[in-house]
């Protein structure tokens, strides 16, 4: 069974990883041709709009969501507990609004009016949560590609043609475009997640509206609708996700209050540029290793409470946590590797590659030094990631409560350090991000010893240094950042400009990248078994996924 939920969990990875890829260029294509029309101004104002947007969906749905994928008691139970995202969602949406409208940034054109579409626009995304909740308990991960496939394309279409058709008649529409962009994405979530998952509920017999659900002894229901260990998972998880999101978000709140527009433009268009691989990679990554770890590990005991379990009971469990621990460990050593590219060739290529895709207007800004800055925050973005998805799928409620207290150290080390770098040293934007790798930074290391703590409760060996790259790696990757800087070849290259020197720098970048394919060679092969389609392995009847 362990093998199916694998299977079935890699080949959701490998979905949502192509659909981040896919949407996220598309994204990007066409936010190149958007920035032609705009100023740092405009876009420091869509990023208060889009924090406006993700703390009300974030603090109304993201402890329902985990929750739910910890602890599921049918399908309908999941269904009827998520419309209470859409129940706390109202309150904090209004409330966040009334926040907003005290902002100075009213002058702006058009800023009331985008705020009401965004409201509307987050309404509509938290309807779509009982289907999201439904395709997650059953793993249809082809449905969730396509609803937010086709989302990210309406979004990105709304928002290109809204600026195009505002410059052609020549009106200052401010930041209206982004808001009828959203309310698209949103409309469209909500009717392919309808349209898709419906035919399902009627084939398996669940409803996409609340249901009453039959009380048991081992999952008693309150108000005939609502699972009580999972409301009462969902409390214990709510602590917790309020510290994550501040320390998650830190950065946009303090750029937005620190900062004045345009270095908020400035530093968003570089936070976006820094987190594409992030968003398209570690995300969906993080998402499917959360549902897999918890399907895997959630139910199973330390040793000493295993003690009349029987042979086969054994069995399943030290299979479970073998699978568990492999998953964990190849995650982190594929992250390593990624690291590795991001710390030696991120800082020197990432402000060539913005002078080329964004033009002069947002080079010559604090954009390219925050940009630099962000490639040595990325390791740690993607090591916290997938550990904390173990750490958020196994954990006791007192063991969330007491990483709760921790992150509220964490938060305290955080505001220190960001007041520091920004006030004292004058960093800036980069004073963001350098905060906030250490902020990640503490909560690694508070993740990596639960890890080790939980295996080692259950008689199964956890070692760091078993997701290290090779030393062969390693030892050649701080000459890198140095040979590029030495500029191969720009005797006959400097003609081209800006273009030359990307060029030079990929005479050294591209044998590099080589070498340690090669190096790793036997480990990306591992990868490939773990990832390829479940088509090519033996069949299994009981890993019928969609």
């Amino acid at each position: 069974m362990s093998s199916s939920i694998l299977s079935a969990s890699a080949k959701g990875a490998t979905f949502l990883i192509g659909l981040q890829v896919a949407s996220r260029a598309l994204t990007f294509a066409v936010n190149q041709v958007v920035l032609r029309y705009l100023y740092p101004e405009i876009l420091g104002l869509s990023a208060q709009l889009e924090l406006f947007s993700i703390s009300a969906l974030y603090f109304a749905r993201e402890s329902l969501r985990v929750a739910l994928q910890r602890q599921a008691h049918g399908t309908q139970a999941v269904i009827n507990l998520s419309y209470l995202a859409v129940f706390f969602g109202v309150p904090l949406i209004y409330g966040l609004a009334i926040l907003c409208m005290r902002s100075e940034t009213l002058q702006v054109p058009y800023f009331v009016d985008a705020l009401s579409i965004y409201c509307l626009a987050t309404f509509l995304e938290l309807l779509s949560e009982p289907a999201f909740s439904a395709v997650q308990q059953k793993l249809l991960y082809k449905i969730r590609a396509y609803a937010e496939g086709a989302a990210t394309l309406s979004r990105c279409f709304g928002t290109c043609g809204s600026v195009f058709l505002a410059s052609y008649f020549g009106l200052d529409v401010g930041v209206l475009p982004f808001a009828v962009g959203q309310l698209i994405y949103a409309l469209a979530l909500l009717t392919v997640y309808t349209w898709k998952t419906w035919p399902v509920a009627r084939q398996d017999g669940f409803s996409l509206l609340p249901k009453q659900i039959p009380s048991t002894k081992e999952a008693p229901v309150i108000l005939d609708h609502f699972s009580l260990p999972l409301l009462r998972l969902t409390g214990s998880l709510t602590l917790q996700s309020s510290f994550k999101y501040i320390l998650t978000q830190g950065d946009s709140l303090l750029i937005t209050s620190l900062a004045s527009l345009a270095d908020q433009g400035a530093y968003a268009l570089a936070s976006n540029y820094g987190g594409l691989v992030a968003r398209m990679l570690f995300q969906p990554i993080e998402e499917s290793s959360r549902n897999l770890f918890a399907k895997l590990c959630a139910d199973i005991p330390p040793l000493s409470s295993t003690s009349s379990e029987t042979h086969e009971d054994k069995e399943a469990r030290t299979s479970s946590l073998h699978q568990a621990r492999n998953v964990l460990a190849t995650t982190l050593h594929l992250y390593a590797l990624l690291s590795v590219f991001a710390l030696t060739l991120g800082p020197s290529l990432s402000p060539l590659l913005l002078s080329i895709v964004a033009g002069s207007r947002w080079s010559s800004t604090e954009a390219s030094s925050v940009l630099s800055t962000y490639c040595y925050y990325i390791p740690f973005l993607a090591i916290n990631g997938v550990t904390e998805a173990f750490v958020a799928a196994v954990a006791t409620s007192t063991q969330l409560y007491t990483q709760s207290l921790s992150m509220g150290i964490f938060f305290a080390l955080f505001a220190g350090s960001a007041w520091f770098f920004i006030a004292q040293l004058g960093w800036g934007g980069s004073g963001v991000v350098a905060a906030n790798t250490v902020n990640m930074g503490l909560r690694i290391v508070w993740n990596l010893w639960f890890i080790k703590g939980w295996f080692g409760e259950r008689a199964m060996k956890w070692q760091l240094t078993d997701t290290f790259p090779t030393i062969t790696t390693v030892a050649v990757a701080p000459l890198v950042p140095y040979l590029i800087q030495i500029k191969p070849g720009m005797v006959y290259l400097e003609r081209f400009g800006v273009l030359g020197e990307l060029i030079s720098a990929g005479l050294v970048a591209a044998p590099f990248v080589v070498y340690v394919l090669f190096c790793e060679r036997g480990f990306l092969g591992e990868c490939y078994h773990l990832l390829r389609p479940a088509s090519s392995r033996p069949s299994n009847p009981e890993g019928k996924t969609e």
